[in-house]
């Protein structure tokens, strides 16, 4: 049957054309909108903390399992455990021990002749136990008066020393044992009263433990304040930054450090207005190794160097979830290269690393950021839309690693500049275990107290002193060691 084909009824399918064209395209863009973010998502799950920037503690029980192309350590063809000529750590028989048993034979124990068996027997075997007996060890001061001095006359009376202040008082060693337990041990007020109340046996208050801490903060201003200038001096300051909470809230512990000092302060901001409330930043005109957060790139009196350990994580997460980025690979094998050619110069004592390798290094670069682009182009802007369209989580490393290239090779080119960061990691890596094994600060001024201990201890620990000794030093008035 034939159709008639009239003028509306073309209008009608080209209506109806019209309509079914848009809508492919409105359903074109939502399926790649949605096939983006299920790709992002997919990414989130795998990341870990061998292939992004989050911490070993995120891992959780489902460790990731240490591929070869992750690890950057190398072969270097030595047997596992101690190597021969090592000098092995071991107990040492005791000369004079504080106590001797002797044991015989369970037939003899009620044997007339035991005695006589003892004159004639010999020690066969020695087998030393080393414990450790907990006392308390309790000193009263009496103030002596003398009513009629025979030589000058009238009534003579002593002192007390300058840290007996009250009728009953702690001593420093406990006094050292309960901030070392509160700080360096991690352990909350609460489990550090319940532990040594038992293992005392004194009635060893929550407040009073408290009051410790806080004591032993404030005789450590003067230092604390020391080290922050000392950090203003240094030629390459580490700098990093973590999350604590305080009173419910998340709150950023700062650090700036190096291989003798660690200073340690807290803010409720992350960004700018923390680090120039820690007051290092803003006066420092040296090297600053960080780990390319946006904020550092604000100081403009510093060179900065980027930690190349994060840069190798966040290229094993390209690696891992865009297998097609191979440039990702040839960039991770040259940051390789580069540490391996600066190990080898330090090793031989050299000044710099050679021309050659620094100019084959530079033009390696240069090439590998040349293919990224290629296989990453800027996405286009709609003509409708304005501003800049959002790039993706790889582009966004590629122009890192583009206008940031000086800062990352840095350290091939200044030999005092070091691979990674690890250095600002380590020091922050108390804060963490404090906040996983006590939860929380109660509020800022205690984590205060307790970053400024941590600071002073940190520091003392670089220059070899232990914790406990450290602490009772301060508590002495002698904090002052860190720095002879």
């Amino acid at each position: 049957m034939p159709v008639n084909i009239t003028e509306e009824f073309v209008h009608q399918l080209m209506a109806q054309i019209d309509f079914l064209t848009k809508q492919n395209s409105t359903l074109t863009a939502t399926i790649a909108e949605l096939n983006q973010t299920i790709k992002e998502l997919k990414e989130q799950l795998n990341k870990n903390s061998k292939n992004s920037s989050k911490p070993p503690s995120s891992d959780g029980l489902k460790k990731p399992a240490v591929k070869k192309n992750r690890s950057l350590r190398e072969s270097s063809g030595k047997k596992q455990g101690a190597q021969q000529g090592h000098n092995g750590v071991h107990l040492s028989v005791i000369s004079n021990p504080d106590h001797t048993m002797e044991h015989m034979h369970f037939d003899c124990n009620g044997c007339p002749y035991r005695e006589k068996c003892l004159d004639k027997a010999c020690i066969k075997e020695t087998r030393h136990e080393i414990d450790a007996v907990v006392t308390v060890d309790v000193t009263a001061h009496n103030l002596i008066e003398v009513r009629e001095c025979p030589l000058h006359g009238g009534v003579k009376t002593g002192s007390f020393p300058k840290n007996i202040k009250a009728t009953v008082q702690y001593g420093k060693n406990l006094q050292a044992m309960v901030v070392a337990f509160n700080t360096v041990g991690a352990v909350s007020i609460n489990r550090t009263h319940e532990i040594l109340s038992s293992v005392f046996n004194i009635p060893l208050a929550t407040g009073t433990i408290k009051n410790m801490v806080t004591r032993c903060a404030e005789s450590l201003k003067d230092t604390y304040e020391q080290i922050r200038l000392k950090m203003i001096t240094l030629g390459l300051i580490h700098c990093d930054e973590t999350g604590s909470r305080v009173d419910g809230k998340t709150c950023w512990v700062h650090v700036a450090s190096d291989q003798n000092y660690t200073y340690l302060t807290i803010n409720q901001k992350r960004g700018q207005a923390g680090m120039d409330a820690a007051n290092v930043l803003p006066h420092a005109n040296g090297i600053i190794m960080h780990d390319c957060w946006s904020s550092y790139w604000k100081y403009q009196n510093v060179t900065h160097a980027i930690c190349c350990a994060h840069l190798l994580r966040e290229l094993n997460g390209v690696i891992e979830n865009h297998p097609e980025q191979t440039w990702a690979v040839r960039f991770k094998k040259l940051l390789l290269d580069m540490k391996k050619v600066r190990d080898k110069a330090l090793l031989l004592d050299k000044d710099e690393v050679s021309y050659y390798h620094r100019h084959k290094f530079d033009m390696e670069y240069d090439s590998i950021i040349k293919t990224a682009y290629g296989e990453n182009p800027f996405p286009e802007t709609p003509a409708k839309k304005r501003g800049r369209k959002k790039k993706s989580k790889v582009l966004n490393l590629i122009c890192r690693l583009y206008n940031y290239k000086e800062s990352v090779c840095l350290f091939i080119k200044n030999l005092c500049v070091p691979f990674d960061n690890n250095q600002a990691e380590r020091d922050l890596r108390m804060v963490k275990v404090k906040t996983k094994v006590s939860g929380c600060f109660r509020n800022e001024e205690g984590a205060q107290e307790y970053l400024t201990i941590m600071s002073y201890i940190g520091s003392a620990r670089k220059h070899g002193i232990n914790a406990f000794t450290a602490i009772r030093e301060a508590l002495n008035g002698t904090p002052d060691i860190i720095f002879n």
